[in-house]
């Protein structure tokens, strides 16, 4: 998927939602702290085990999600 290697699904780990490597990391909790305005190297610091490019695919991966299609139907 779009190269987001980093980006896994495991419906053990953390209830199959989006987690960065298959560890208890959602993408939606590193979505979330860049969306608060937490720098990337707070992250970074806080959480150790994360790398810069679990931030970026993250960011990626929330934007593909929220690629709006909208469709219009004409009435006959």
């Amino acid at each position: 998927m779009l190269g987001l290697e980093r980006i896994t699904f495991d419906p053990s780990i953390m209830a199959g939602q989006a987690c960065i490597r298959g560890m208890r990391i959602p993408v939606s909790l590193v979505v979330n702290l860049v969306a608060h305005g937490k720098p990337i190297e707070g992250i970074l610091e806080e959480y150790p085990d994360l790398e810069a490019e679990d931030i970026r695919q993250s960011l990626l991966y929330a934007a593909w999600l929220t690629q709006e299609r909208v469709y219009t139907f004409k009435s006959a």
